[in-house]
């Protein structure tokens, strides 16, 4: 059975309207009645003409200012303090009109019945509305599951007061370590130092907690994370209050843990003249556009205004949400870029050349490649059929379409690769070694770095699923260290070093310190509230654990240097490597070889050419 509250609060939006407004004005009458009855000792009084038009101007008044404070938009049970001032407001005006309609048309109205009016109206207009809203708050609030705020600043006061606002949780507590804030009330929520936690989880019993501190620097941050990573509650955040008044988020935008916080890397601000340099009022190529990497070059590239973007993908699909994506910030900030979505396969040197030419291509970053280890140690030939013919195919159509400059994405998996997939990619930056040894017109560079986070093939996403689903986490060993980037940062770095290259330059990003995998999947798991433990140790926890072993191909340790022969560049997060290579004769000849091999399916073959080339492939099974 409903309630006369609940099948209030669920009756259509117009048919509120319509009640609040027919009680408005049953009230209105009432609080008049009710005031001249208490003034005159009785019903000692009759209704004329004069009374009647004192009446209707008092009403209209009422509903009019009412109307005007969105009163009857407002939806009862979201209403607070605001609404409840429009209320007082809307009074005094009222009891005004009563006075000043009860002179001018000579009404029978004491002059105290105003101020007797004003009162009991406050009562009959307000006191149901105040009723709703708080029978509403308690049932709701008994269905919400408890949680924490940490920050008794503007980003926790702004959070608290949408949650309780709202319906998915019912904020309990506020947590600061700051001693000052400790005891002040905001929103009915009293403000607690972090050092109660502990009492108070077991008196509240929250689900999550919910971090609301955005004014701190990242090694604070990293401070606290590693604090709370001890607690046995899963940590949350919001976005700060600058991202929320600049549109990109709300105060109830609850998510994990941004990634950047798990891994502990403080970006560094990229150097305006490099991103600019090849990129503006000019017109750019991305290979690979729909990928992780390609996707995030052509977000940055766009906002560096180029005069063209051509975006070159072979998943249809992936180029479509891409140029979706793009087209919507074009018309958001305004820009004027040409945006051109091109299917096709970089190993289609015909339309490569194609679409540089009729798009006066003047700067290519090359991204399109297949990366995952795994697929490409199972589907040897189509790997480097992509990643090195692919790679000559688009340098070669660059060079005859008078491409100014040319930017390949390596990897940390090319040097000394174990795998395929890094061989290949060895390979590539060869290719465009020779290429930068045969001619001058077109600049090539290399860019060489690890695992970007957020990828598709970032453990990070993957850590999620497995812990979301109650485990295990799958870590293929107990001492398997990555070197990890944010996409952004990664994509950043990658145009500023194609700006600073010199032909056949091979550039290595600054990855920061190399992070363990296992430590990565245990923060994870403390961080989303749970315990870990492992299938060969008898403690309790909530996350197994659980090692696989290495991969074909895979290492435990990336490098991402070749030789010892490593220099700095005037940006502190790019360094340079002098690496051997092939003379164009020498690659022409081994680049037909492979063709033949690859031709025939003899995997032995490739591998045997591989391995001969300057390459540094050892494979863990030849």
């Amino acid at each position: 059975m409903f309630t006369p509250i609940q099948l209030l609060l669920q009756a259509q939006r117009r048919n509120k309207r319509f009640i609040s407004i027919i009680y408005d004005i049953c009230a209105i009458l009432f609080s008049l009645v009710a005031a001249m009855v208490l003034r005159l000792d009785g019903f000692h009084f009759t209704v004329g003409i004069q009374e009647v038009l004192c009446i209707l101007v008092t009403i209209g008044v009422t509903l009019l200012t009412f109307v005007k404070f969105g009163m009857y938009r407002a939806v009862l049970r979201y209403m607070m303090m605001p609404a409840i001032g429009h209320i007082f407001f809307a009074v005094f005006l009222s009891s005004l009109a009563l006075a000043l309609s009860s002179f001018f048309f000579h009404a029978f109205v004491p002059r105290s019945v105003p101020f007797i009016y004003a009162g009991l109206a406050i009562l009959t207009l307000g006191g149901p509305r105040i009723l709703i809203r708080t029978v509403y708050y308690y049932q709701i609030k008994k269905q919400k599951p408890n949680v924490f705020i940490y920050g008794a600043g503007a980003t926790g006061r702004d959070l608290a007061y949408a949650l309780i606002q709202g319906d998915e949780y019912h904020p309990v507590v506020l947590l600061d370590d700051d001693h000052s804030k400790t005891g002040q009330i905001m929103f009915g929520l009293r403000v607690h130092h972090s050092c109660e936690f502990e009492t108070l989880q077991s008196l509240y019993q929250p689900v999550k907690l919910l971090l609301a501190i955005n004014n701190i620097n990242k090694g604070e941050r990293l401070r606290l994370l590693e604090k709370l990573s001890d607690w046995p509650i899963e940590v949350q955040s919001v976005p700060s209050v600058e991202d929320i008044a600049a549109g990109k988020g709300n105060a109830t935008d609850i998510k994990d843990l941004d990634i950047a916080d798990l891994l502990g890397r403080a970006p560094v601000d990229p150097i305006p003249e490099l991103l600019t340099k090849n990129i503006t009022d000019k017109h750019v190529m991305v290979t690979g556009a729909g990928g992780s990497i390609g996707s995030e070059l052509c977000r940055q590239i766009l906002l560096q205004k180029p005069s063209t973007l051509v975006l070159v993908e072979l998943n249809e699909f992936n180029l479509y949400q891409i140029d979706q994506e793009l087209q919507a910030v074009k018309k958001r900030k305004e820009l004027t870029t040409k945006i051109v979505a091109a299917l096709g396969s970089v190993q289609n040197g015909n339309r490569m050349h194609n679409l540089m030419t009729i798009s006066s291509i003047d700067t290519v970053y090359h991204a399109a490649a297949y990366k995952h280890v795994p697929i490409v140690e199972d589907n040897i030939v189509e790997g480097i059929r992509n990643n090195v013919f692919g790679t000559f195919s688009c340098a070669n159509a660059a060079i005859e379409a008078n491409v100014k400059n040319f930017t390949l994405i390596s990897t940390d998996k090319a040097v000394r690769p174990t795998n395929i997939m890094g061989a290949s990619k060895r390979m590539a930056e060869l290719v465009l070694q020779a290429f930068a040894d045969k001619q001058t017109e077109t600049t090539f560079t290399m860019v060489r770095f690890g695992n970007v986070l957020g990828s598709s093939g970032s453990v990070v996403p993957l850590f999620k699923k497995q812990i979301r689903k109650g485990g295990p986490v799958t870590v293929t060993h107990p001492d398997i260290i990555r070197y990890f980037m944010l996409i952004p940062e990664a994509a950043q770095l990658v145009i500023q070093a194609g700006a600073m290259g010199n032909n056949g330059q091979v550039f290595v990003l600054d990855m920061g310190d190399p992070v363990k995998i296992l430590d990565l999947a245990k923060r994870m798991i403390h961080l989303m509230g749970m315990k870990e433990y492992f299938e060969d140790h008898e403690d309790v926890g909530d996350i197994e654990i659980h090692f696989t072993g290495l991969r074909p191909g895979e290492k435990l340790y990336e490098e991402l240097l070749i030789g010892d022969n490593v220099e700095g560049t005037s940006h502190q997060k790019i360094m340079t490597a002098k690496e051997n290579k092939l003379s164009w004769s020498e690659m022409q000849a081994l680049l037909e070889h492979l063709d033949m091999c690859c031709h025939s399916f003899d995997i032995e073959c490739i591998k045997r050419l591989l391995i001969k080339a300057p390459t540094g492939y050892k494979p863990t099974s030849v």
